[in-house]
C-alpha cells in the first residue's frame, strides 16, 4: 500500500506536527508501506520527501504548483489547510485528515500586539478553507476527545480519536530527581511561560528550587527580562540536542506545560516527561488536561500552579506515584506501536 502524507512543513523545520508526521512516515515504512511526503520544506534520508514551491506565509505556506501524486491512501495534516486543500480539490480518495489544532491568532507575536480584528479575519479565512476539506474527507482524526468536542470547527463532525505518540524505549525511567522544575518548548507567547515564571516567584519564596527552561524562540529576550524583573532563579539553556534534552527532563522534579491557548492541543512533551517517570503539571485547556491527568496534575491559574508545584516538591510519595502512573500510561496508550496499529486500522477501513 502506498500512503501520501501532506504537511505544511517537515523536519528539520521545528514543530509538533512536523515531528509527528516524520515519525508516522518512518513507522509506516518500517511496516512495509511505500510512503511519500509532500510539503513546502524539509528532507529525510529514509523517506521520500517532495518539496513544492510555495508562498511562504508564516505558519501556513500555500503551494504554487502541486505535484501529480498517486497513492492508495492520502493522509493530510492540518491546521494549515492549503496542502490538504490540494488533495480535496483533486478528489483524491480515500482522504484521511488529522486535525491537530484550531487556528487561533495570538494576542502578541514577537512581542508585538496583533489587532483583534486582523486575528478574527485570519481565523475566518482559515475556517472557510478548512470546513470544505473536512466535509469531503473520508475520516477525520483528532488527538483527544475534549479538544474535538470543544473545537468550534471540529465539533460539527464525526471524528476518530488517535493520540500522539513517542518511542517509549528512548526514555529511561528515573527515580532519582534533582531540585529543579523544567519547561521544555518554544519560547513564544502562547506557550505560557510568563504564567510559570509568576508561579515560580511564589514557589521560590517557600523553597529554593530552580526553574530550568529548555528551548528557544522569538520571545526569549523578553522572557529573560521578565524573569529578572520578577527575581526568579531560572536557567535558560536554549535548544539542546535530543539526548541532552531527555536527560534534563528525566532528572527534573516536575515538568510544567503552562500554555493556555488552543494552539496547544496535546503536548507531546508531557508524554516525554511521563515516560521518564517525571510527574507533570498541565494547564486546564482542552487536550492538554486529558494528557496531564494521565501522569500528573492540572492547574487553573498562577496561584494554583504554585500550590501544585509545592505539593509535588514536598510530597515525594505522591510525585513518585504519579511518575509510575505516567510511565505505565505511555506504555499502554501513547507508544508508537499502539498508535500505528490504530492508523493502519483506519487505512484499511477506508
Amino acid at each position: 500500500m502506498k500512503v501520501i502524507l501532506t504537511t505544511p512543513y517537515y523536519p528539520p523545520h521545528l514543530g509538533g506536527v512536523e515531528v509527528h508526521v516524520q515519525n508516522l512516515a518512518s513507522k509506516l515504512k518500517l511496516k512495509g508501506y511505500e510512503v511519500e511526503v509532500v510539503t513546502s520544506a524539509g528532507f529525510d534520508d529514509s523517506v521520500k520527501v517532495r518539496t513544492v514551491p510555495s508562498i511562504l506565509i508564516p505558519y501556513s505556506p500555500i503551494p504554487l504548483r502541486f505535484p501529480k501524486v498517486c497513492g492508495d491512501v492520502y493522509h493530510s495534516h492540518i491546521p494549515s489547510p492549503f496542502f490538504a486543500r490540494e488533495i480535496a480539490k483533486r478528489r483524491l480518495k480515500p482522504h484521511v485528515v488529522t486535525y491537530h489544532n484550531d487556528v487561533v491568532i495570538p494576542e502578541r507575536v514577537d512581542g508585538r500586539r496583533i489587532p483583534a480584528k486582523i486575528g478574527k479575519i485570519v481565523e475566518k479565512i482559515n475556517e472557510d478553507v478548512t470546513v470544505p476539506i473536512l466535509e469531503s474527507a473520508d475520516v477525520i482524526i483528532a488527538t483527544t476527545e475534549s479538544y474535538a468536542e470543544s473545537s468550534p470547527i471540529l465539533r460539527e463532525f464525526d471524528v476518530e480519536i488517535v493520540p500522539n505518540a513517542i518511542d517509549v524505549e528512548k526514555y529511561e525511567f528515573c527515580n532519582e530527581k534533582d531540585d529543579y522544575v523544567v519547561y521544555v518548548g518554544r519560547l513564544v507567547e502562547y506557550k505560557g511561560l510568563p504564567i510559570l515564571l509568576e508561579a515560580m516567584r511564589i514557589v521560590q519564596r517557600e523553597l529554593p528550587i530552580k526553574l530550568v527552561v529548555v528551548g528557544d524562540g522569538e520571545d526569549r529576550q523578553r522572557f529573560e527580562k521578565l524573569a529578572e524583573e520578577l527575581g526568579v532563579d531560572v536557567e535558560f539553556k536554549g535548544r539542546l540536542p535530543e539526548k541532552e534534552k531527555i536527560d534534563v527532563i528525566k532528572r527534573a522534579r516536575i515538568l510544567v506545560l503552562p500554555s493556555q491557548s488552543r494552539l496547544e492541543a496535546f503536548g507531546i512533551v508531557l508524554l516525554e516527561a511521563m515516560a521518564c517517570g517525571t510527574p507533570v503539571i498541565g494547564s486546564n485547556t482542552a487536550g492538554v488536561r486529558d494528557v496531564a491527568r494521565e501522569g500528573g496534575l492540572v492547574f487553573y491559574g498562577v496561584e494554583d500552579l504554585a500550590d501544585k508545584i509545592l505539593k509535588l516538591v514536598t510530597n515525594e510519595r505522591l510525585a513518585k506515584s504519579l511518575g509510575r502512573k505516567g510511565r505505565r500510561k505511555v506504555e499502554e496508550k501513547y507508544n508508537w506501536n499502539a498508535v500505528i496499529e490504530r492508523i493502519e486500522e483506519i487505512y484499511m477501513n477506508v
